[in-house]
Formats: C-alpha cells, sequence, structure tokens
C-alpha cells in the first residue's frame, strides 16, 4: 500500500468553491470583490487557496500569491504586497513596468524593479505619503485589468504587518473599477479578543464588496475520501474512523495521522494525541542531518534561500542536498521554484521551533547574523535589514542588534510603514541599556533635515530623545496622534531641566500638531511656548517650522490682520534658512490671511504663485495646501466659476500624483462653488466624488448634501445627511469652517422642520463660542440662515415668545462678521433685510438694495430668493407691474435649480396676489416642461435650451444664463436637434415658435 502525505483529491468545499467562483465572475465583470477566508490551523485554507487559483488560471485570470511572514517589527513591512508585485514582474516583465509609468519611484518601494525611490514624486515624508503610495497601488492593479482578470492572494493574515493591513483595507473599499479578485486567508483560532486583525475584519465587514467565509472541518465522510487519496484505495472503516476521531475533521492532521498509522512510523499505541507531539514524530523519523537542518529552518524565517541555508549549516553543496532531500520527499520541507525552502504547513514550524532550547534558538539566530553580514548578497536587498536586524535581536547581542534594529527602522521609513517604523524603535529603545555606551554615542536615527533638523550631536541623551523624535514623526504618518502625543510629552519630561530649548521647541510644534489632529484643544498654547523658547536664539529651521506652525494655525483658527505678523515672519524665516518648502507654505498661508482680512487681490497673488510653483516643480507635499485653499479663497471672495477652474486644475494634479484626500478636499470646494453657482446636479455630483475618494471627513460631504436637499425640499434626506454627519463636526468644532459650517447645515434642517426654538439655540450656541468670524464665507450663511428662520416664522405661535431677543442675537452676530468683498456686503444686506421683515417694517427698497447688491454676483438662488421678497413688499406697496416681473423672474430661476421650496413659495405669493406666472404668449407648463401641442420627448431643461437657442444664443451664452457648462449646453442642443428632426438651429427656433415654446425673448438672470 502507498501513500502520499498529501492527498491527491480535493475533498469537500462545494459551498465555500462556489463562492469563490461566483466572486471571481463578479469580478470579471468589472466589479472588484474581496474574500476573506478564515479556519482553525490546519483546516485546509491553503489547499482551498491553490485549488481555485488553478481553476482561475484555467479560465484565463492572472493570478499573484504572497503571504504575510510574521508579526511586528520580526516582519518585512508590505511584504506579502512586495511578493504578489515580484510574482507579477516575473509574470508580465515590461508590462508590469509601463503599467507602473509615471509613479514606479513610489512603487519601487515596494518593489525595487519598478524603479528608483530616489526618483519618486515626493521622496520626503509628510502626512499623505502612505496614502499616496496606497492610491498608487490601487491604480497599478486597475490599470492591469484592462485585458484580464487579476486574482491576488495574501495567505496567513493573522501574522500581517500594520502597514499591509491598512493597504488592503484601502484596496477593499478603494477600487471601484477594474476586473480584480483579492483572496486571503487567517486563522480564525488565533483571532484573540486584543489580536489586531480583529479590528480591521469589524471594518472591512461592512464593505458591500466584501465577503467573509468559514472553513468548517471536514465531516466523516470527507474524511473517508481524504484518506482514499492519501492511499489511493480505499481505506478500511477502522482506519477511516480512527482518522477522524483523532483529527476531528481537520484536514492537516488527518493526513499526517495516515501517513503515521500507515507508513510504519507509528501505531496507534505509540501516536501521542496531541498535534506538537505528532509532527515531531514526523521530524524524528528523518536521518539526523536531516533533521538539523529542519531545525535550522525553523529559526531562519518562513522560508530560506539555498544559499543562507548553506552558509549557516556549513555543509557542501552536496551534503546540504542529500541532507534536505529526506525532509522534501516526507512533505515536511517544500522546495520553490526561487530557490527557497519552507515549512510544508506552518503548525510544522511551529511544533519544530517550539521544541528548540532557549539557548539553541539564540546559537541559530547568531549563526544566521553572521553569515548574513559576511555575504548581504544571500537574501534579498530590500529584506536584508529587517532580517538582519531580527537575527540579532533574538540572538541576544545588543552590540550588534541596536545598529542593525536603526537600520531596519530607516528601511521601513522608506517603505513608507510607519507602524513597524515605531516597533523598530521602540526594539532600539529596549536595547539601549545594554549596549555599550560608546555604540550609542555613534549611532544616528533615521530623519530627514526637513522634519527633523538636529541630528548633529554624540550626546547619548540627545541621541536617545532623537530616537524619540523620529517615534514621533512616524506615529503621525501612521495616523496614530495619541500616541505620538505619548512620546512628545515623554521627551519633553526628559528634556525637563537638561536646558535644550531648541529640541523643546520642535517637539511643542509637534505637541501642537498633534493636538489639533487628536482634537484635544486648538493646539495654540504649545506654539506660543515654542516661539517664547526660540526668541532668543538665532535663525534656525526649527524657527522656520514653528513659525510655520504658528501661520497655518492663524488662518484656521484666528484669521486677524494682527495675525498677518506671524505669516510675515514664517516668510522670512523660511528664507533666511533656504527652505524652499516652508517657504511655500508660508507663502500659502500668508495669501489665506490676506485674503480673509480683505487684501484679496495681493492674497490670491501669493495664493496663485505658489499653487504656480507647486504644478512647475511638481512639489506634491505642498499641493493639498496650494490648490485646495486657493479655490476656497477665491470661492469665499465670491470668484466661484474661477474656484471651479482652479478645483478641476487641482483635482487633475491630485490625481496623477496619488493624492486621495486632496482630492476630497478639492471636489468639496468645487461642489461650494457650483452651488454658488447654481449647477446643482454638478455640485451635487462634486459631493459623490468627494465622499468616494475621501476616507475620513464624511461629515463634510453629508454637510453639503443637507444643504443641497434642503434648498431642493428634501427635508427626509438632508435629515438624513445630518445624522450622518453625527459627531464628527463636533470634534472639529474649534475652528470656524468646521464649527459654522455644520452649524449652518443643523440650523437649516431645523427651520425647514418648523423647530424655531431649535433653530435659536442653535445660532446661539454657536455665537456663544466666540470662534474668530474672520471667515465670512462659512458665518455669513449661518448668520443668513439664521434670519431667514425668524423671518419666516412670523405669525408661527411658538415662534412669538423671545423673537426681539432672537433677532437681536442674529443682529448682534453680524455686526461683527468682515464685509470687505461685494458676497459679504450682498449677505449683510440680505440678512437686514431678512430681519426687517421678521420685525414688520421691511420696505421694497430694503430688496431693492439687496437684489442690486445681488445682481453683480453669480448667485441665482439668493436672487431669486431676493427677488420674490422684493415682489411680496412692492404686492404690499401697490405695485403689480413690478411684482409680475420679479415674480417670473424668480419662478423660472427657482425651476431651473430644481429649488421645490421657493417654487412652491413663489406660485402661493402668485396666487394671493392674481399674478401670472407666464408672460403672454407663453403657458406655465410649457415655461415649468408641461405639455402644450406636441413636445416631441423634450425634457423641462432641453426646452429652456430650445427657447435661448430660438432667441439666438450662442452654446456659451447659453452655458452662461443656465448656469451649466459649454460642454453641457452643446450636448442639449445636439439631443434637441436629433428630437426635432431637424438639420440646424435655424429649423430648431421656427418649430420651437410653433409649439409655443417661445414667445417673447425669455427673461434671463443677470
Amino acid at each position: 500500500m502507498q501513500s502520499t502525505t498529501v492527498s491527491p483529491v480535493f475533498v469537500g468545499r462545494q459551498q465555500e468553491r462556489a463562492a469563490l467562483a461566483a466572486s471571481l465572475a463578479h469580478a470579471g465583470e468589472g466589479r472588484p470583490q474581496a474574500v476573506l477566508v478564515g479556519g482553525e490551523a490546519g483546516v485546509g485554507k491553503s489547499r482551498l487557496l491553490e485549488e481555485f487559483l488553478a481553476q482561475a488560471e484555467a479560465e484565463g485570470a492572472l493570478t499573484a500569491v504572497g503571504a504575510c511572514v510574521g508579526a511586528g517589527a520580526d516582519g518585512l513591512p508590505f511584504a506579502p504586497v512586495a511578493t504578489v508585485l515580484r510574482a507579477l514582474h516575473r509574470q508580465l516583465g515590461e508590462e508590469l513596468t509601463r503599467a507602473a509609468a509615471g509613479f514606479g519611484g513610489e512603487l519601487a518601494r515596494l518593489l525595487p524593479e519598478l524603479g528608483d525611490p530616489g526618483l519618486a514624486v515626493s521622496p520626503a515624508h509628510d502626512d499623505e505619503v502612505r496614502g499616496r503610495l496606497f492610491e498608487l497601488t490601487a491604480r497599478l492593479l486597475e490599470t492591469l485589468t484592462a485585458e484580464r482578470v487579476l486574482v491576488v492572494a495574501v495567505e496567513d493574515l493573522h501574522w500581517s504587518d500594520r502597514s499591509t493591513r491598512e493597504l488592503l483595507g484601502y484596496l477593499f473599499r478603494s477600487l471601484q473599477r477594474g476586473r480584480v479578485l483579492l483572496v486571503s486567508t487567517y486563522r480564525s483560532d488565533d483571532i484573540h479578543r486584543r489580536h489586531p486583525l480583529r479590528p480591521f475584519l469589524a471594518e472591512v465587514d461592512r464593505l458591500r464588496t466584501v465577503r467573509r467565509l468559514e472553513l468548517p472541518r471536514l465531516t466523516r465522510e470527507e474524511v473517508r475520501d481524504l484518506v482514499a487519496g492519501i492511499l489511493r484505495t480505499e481505506p478500511s472503516r477502522e482506519l477511516s474512523d480512527e482518522v477522524f476521531r483523532r483529527s476531528d475533521g481537520n484536514a492537516f492532521f488527518a493526513e499526517e495521522l495516515t501517513t503515521q498509522l500507515t507508513c510504519g512510523t507509528g501505531s496507534p499505541g505509540m501516536i501521542s494525541d496531541s498535534l506538537r507531539e505528532l509532527l515531531l514524530v514526523r521530524v524524528e523519523s528523518l536521518p539526523g542531518a536531516a533533521q538539523r537542518v529542519v531545525r535550522l529552518l525553523a529559526q531562519g524565517g518562513p522560508r530560506v534561500e539555498h544559499g543562507l541555508l548553506r552558509a549557516v549549516a556549513s555543509l557542501e553543496e552536496d551534503e546540504l542536498i542529500e541532507a534536505l532531500r529526506p525532509a522534501v520527499g516526507a512533505n515536511i520541507l517544500v522546495a520553490d521554484q526561487d530557490d527557497t525552502y519552507r515549512f510544508r504547513h506552518a503548525l510544522m514550524r511551529e511544533a519544530v521551533d517550539d521544541d528548540l532550547l532557549p539557548g539553541e534558538r539564540s546559537r541559530l539566530n547568531r549563526r544566521y547574523a553572521r553569515a548574513l553580514e559576511d555575504d548581504p548578497t544571500l537574501v534579498p536587498a530590500e529584506e536584508r535589514p529587517s532580517r538582519l536586524a531580527s537575527y540579532w535581536y533574538h540572538a541576544r547581542d545588543a552590540a550588534k542588534a541596536l545598529p542593525a534594529v536603526l537600520d531596519a527602522s530607516r528601511a521601513a521609513r522608506l517603505r513608507h510603514a510607519y507602524a513597524e517604523q515605531i516597533q523598530l524603535l521602540e526594539r532600539a529603545l529596549e536595547l539601549w541599556d545594554e549596549a555599550p555606551p560608546e555604540l550609542r554615542r555613534q549611532l544616528r536615527p533615521a530623519q530627514d533635515a526637513e522634519s527633523y533638523p538636529l541630528c548633529d550631536c554624540d550626546d547619548e541623551e540627545l541621541i536617545h530623545l532623537d530616537i524619540l523624535a523620529e517615534m514621533t514623526l512616524a506615529a503621525r504618518f501612521a495616523g496614530q496622534p495619541e500616541r505620538g502625543l505619548s512620546l512628545v510629552n515623554r521627551a519633553l519630561r526628559a528634556l525637563d531641566g537638561m536646558r535644550h530649548p531648541v529640541r523643546s521647541a520642535w517637539f511643542l510644534a509637534q505637541a501642537s500638531r498633534l493636538t489639533r489632529y487628536f482634537v484635544r484643544g486648538d493646539g495654540w498654547a504649545e506654539l506660543a511656548a515654542a516661539q517664547e523658547l526660540l526668541a532668543p536664539f538665532p535663525p534656525s529651521p526649527v524657527h522656520a517650522r514653528v513659525a510655520n506652525e504658528a501661520a497655518t494655525w492663524a488662518v484656521v483658527f484666528d484669521p486677524r490682520p494682527e495675525s498677518l505678523a506671524l505669516a510675515e515672519r514664517a516668510v522670512e524665516l523660511a528664507d533666511q534658512v533656504g527652505n524652499d518648502e516652508e517657504e511655500l507654505h508660508a507663502l500659502i498661508s500668508r495669501g489665506g490671511l490676506l485674503v480673509l482680512t480683505g487684501e484679496g487681490e495681493a492674497g490670491l497673488a501669493d495664493l496663485r504663485a505658489a499653487a504656480r510653483r507647486v504644478a512647475e516643480a511638481r512639489l506634491v507635499r505642498a499641493l493639498p495646501r496650494s490648490h485646495v485653499n486657493l479655490c476656497s479663497h477665491l470661492e469665499e471672495m465670491g470668484r466661484s466659476q474661477e474656484a471651479v477652474e482652479v478645483g478641476e486644475e487641482g483635482v487633475a494634479l491630485a490625481h496623477q500624483y496619488g493624492l486621495r484626500e486632496a482630492q476630497a478636499w478639492l471636489h468639496g470646494n468645487r461642489a461650494d462653488a457650483l452651488f454658488s453657482l447654481g449647477r446643482w446636479q454638478e455640485a451635487e455630483e462634486e459631493i459623490a466624488r468627494a465622499r468616494h475618494v475621501a476616507h475620513g471627513r464624511v461629515y463634510a460631504a453629508a454637510q453639503r448634501m443637507a444643504r443641497l436637499e434642503l434648498a431642493r425640499g428634501n427635508v427626509g434626506a438632508a435629515e438624513a445627511a445630518v445624522e450622518l454627519m453625527g459627531t464628527e463636526y463636533a470634534r472639529h468644532s474649534r475652528a470656524v469652517q468646521e464649527a459654522h459650517t455644520a452649524g449652518e447645515a443643523r440650523l437649516l434642517l431645523a427651520a425647514a422642520q418648523g423647530r424655531i426654538l431649535d433653530a435659536r439655540r442653535l445660532l446661539a450656541e454657536a455665537h456663544a463660542a466666540g470662534l474668530t468670524p474672520g471667515t465670512g464665507c462659512y458665518t455669513w450663511p449661518l448668520v443668513y440662515a439664521a434670519a431667514v428662520a425668524e423671518s419666516e416664522a412670523v405669525g408661527v405661535p411658538a415662534a412669538e415668545p423671545g423673537r426681539a431677543e432672537a433677532i437681536a442675537t442674529v443682529r448682534e452676530f453680524a455686526a461683527g462678521l468682515p464685509r470687505f468683498y461685494p458676497v459679504w456686503q450682498a449677505h449683510a444686506a440680505l440678512v437686514e433685510a431678512e430681519l426687517r421683515r421678521a420685525e414688520g417694517r421691511e420696505t421694497a427698497q430694503d430688496w431693492a438694495a439687496v437684489c442690486a447688491a445681488l445682481e453683480c454676483l453669480s448667485r441665482p438662488w439668493l436672487l431669486a430668493r431676493a427677488r420674490a421678497r422684493w415682489a411680496e413688499a412692492l404686492v404690499a406697496q401697490g405695485d403689480r407691474a413690478q411684482a409680475g416681473r420679479l415674480v417670473r423672474q424668480a419662478w423660472e430661476a427657482a425651476g431651473r435649480l430644481g429649488a421645490a421650496p421657493l417654487t412652491a413659495e413663489v406660485e402661493r405669493l402668485a396666487q394671493r396676489a392674481r399674478l401670472p406666472l407666464a408672460e403672454a404668449g407663453r403657458s406655465a407648463s410649457v415655461a415649468h416642461g408641461g405639455e402644450e401641442g406636441e413636445d416631441f420627448g423634450l425634457t423641462r431643461r432641453e426646452r429652456d435650451v430650445l427657447a435661448l437657442v430660438a432667441a439666438g444664443r450662442s452654446n456659451r451664452q447659453i452655458a452662461q444664463e443656465l448656469f451649466i457648462s459649454p460642454k453641457t449646453a452643446s450636448v442639449h442642443v445636439s439631443n434637441i436637434l436629433a428630437k426635432l428632426a431637424v438639420s440646424g438651429r435655424g429649423e430648431a427656433a421656427a418649430l420651437a415658435h410653433r409649439l409655443g415654446i417661445v414667445g417673447e425673448e425669455p427673461v434671463s438672470q443677470p
């Protein structure tokens, strides 16, 4: 009777195979999928994956597999991803390189064959750098699926490093197109309550494209089939029952039992029920030389290169081969095509490792470390630092381990694996006291001069602080602000009494930034202390950094004329120390403060200069501020069309460089500008794009959506959006741009639902908060919403008590707001007119002045509302002719916008005052898209466009009048010509007159 350790027959798993096949089919349709396969150790996850990948390849899919090689500081960050990319490079060659063209320098951090990391767009480090790497990885996978399905598998996720988990999570969330299937396996029995994989699984469970499969043990019948496959003949019932009873359906355990029970390596009385002892029996049955090699391999890592194993074993080539052959033949070890060896199953390696004595482990690790030091080419270059650090650390040789660990932390930093860098630096601090003092004085952590320009001494205490500084930066870049604050406080306690004010100032600046990030305050106290410490000293890079942090802080939290001095100082210091990037950031801050303090043209000059430099010099680290801030400040000044254009340029640059968070900001800012311009459908599309690309800041998109839905009259949708905002805005309530926009959405909703007392409370809370109202575009809409709420609550019994006090609060709030630009002046006039209406003392002249202020601005919704109010006041004065013209203008504008509440308000006014809503020759139904005679299937918007075509307007003029893009206008005209079956614009105009769509020249918006 012959047997193999591995059954040639794949047993069971019909449901799981069907689920994987279905996911593959969905991926083939261009819908990216992810499947997570869990199960206990040895239950058959790897075999299921192997069978599925073989089937996928048979159907024409491209497959690549990577495995997590260890947890924490012992593993190579992104190891499975690098393995996948290497496998793809092996299969695709130049095709992969071409797919990575333009950003290969970034991806070379994962796979050196794709380029030189030094040629990355931004070789330095910043808060978005990991996101950039993740986005470009996603883009590469999508590019590779243009002509094929791609299946990427990552095994042993329970051993994954944090960076790998975050990258996989990013891919699960971000891949929206492309024929990609991601499959991962993990040991579910290892996922204890505090295991780092548990929150990852909980997070991805909420994604609709992710499917979880839990692999059960084999049934009795399936175990019998497994044994039959191994023996290649039908087993006796006694044997199959014995294997099932003792394996309890665990596939790997069943295979091992079958082999030992049938191949003479044991008998029922000799084999322990302990899996560990069962596996060791297999090893102990090998020849002595083979046992020694197996034990060596257990300490070398999940896989060991042939050359490294030979050097560590101190064997000649033939001797090593002879020692390996029995272990490979017994299916204990597997020889892979890349000339490496690994255990067939991790359980076998764990059993062998557990059987080693502590002294034996350190001795074997020392042999690996020395062999690798003698010949660094024995392992791939990107793996050498982490593996050497691991070997020396486990060899318990602090003098060797400390510099090796610091080298590995530098390598992790270059890969943007900041969480793993922190763990390695923690290990360095653990080894610190054991290392010789003369060695400690020679060490340097891994900072670059821009981030931490202080690594310039040989003082042990200061070098120790420099390691803490590097850990602080790593925590910030890894998105761990709480840990960063803890490290800063640890450093500041150590600095207390050491008289190193420049270092203290640097740590205080980091504390300020992390405090703002973690929303524990505005961080000004720390910045003020840092500036005070630096005052007696000559300019240095730390001076420039602190000054820039202060200027950035002022833009967000205190945009007053007095704050301009902070930005001027930041520009000056950056120039003195020769730091171009610091100067660029200072320029952006100065430009913003100039805009916010009334010197708009000077501010825009600074901002445009910065944006130009960013685009020309590819200064990626400044892009999230340059174009985002320029777009935002243009909107603040009422220059919405320019804001849309700058935002479009910024989106293209952010997409090119993989800056996903910057894209979210820019889409959001474009949405604000498009809303102002009355291009609400486009604004909604921009909000959707912002939500799609943003993994954070969902509350900002929700706030914008709430405002838009309320303007359209969709109160239920707005309520859902406000609920989605949740408590997120509260976490950012110390900044006007967050607090007041959130307050506006909530106040608008309260007013729409008739909750006037809640609306009053929300405004009172915003006013009492005392936030500097320098950013008019965020505060004026809030105050205007409150004024409208009071105006429209006239006659509501619940609103009468406290009305005078509420109006006084609104007026007081408005009195403190800046009015530097026409758009802000128009808001001031709007607020006062609404308050006078609430007090019952408005006049037509009040609204005439408001309309005059708005007519020079591109604010169709505000203008339509003001015209409706003006018409109402004129009706009260008896001027029906002018009121009629205004009513029609307001009604038509509201219809074009889709502003249902305003439309209803105007129609009620027209009904009360008996004012016609259409001029002679134009019926109301036609003006609003109803039918009159033949309609040829024209939509309401197409009728509007046709009326303007008949009036002789060009596509650009149509776009300007209807607040759409010229491209959209062109599409509408083409659709109209096709529906009317006419050959040109002249024929279309003639037919429009016959249909009654046009009479007199259509009323257009100013």
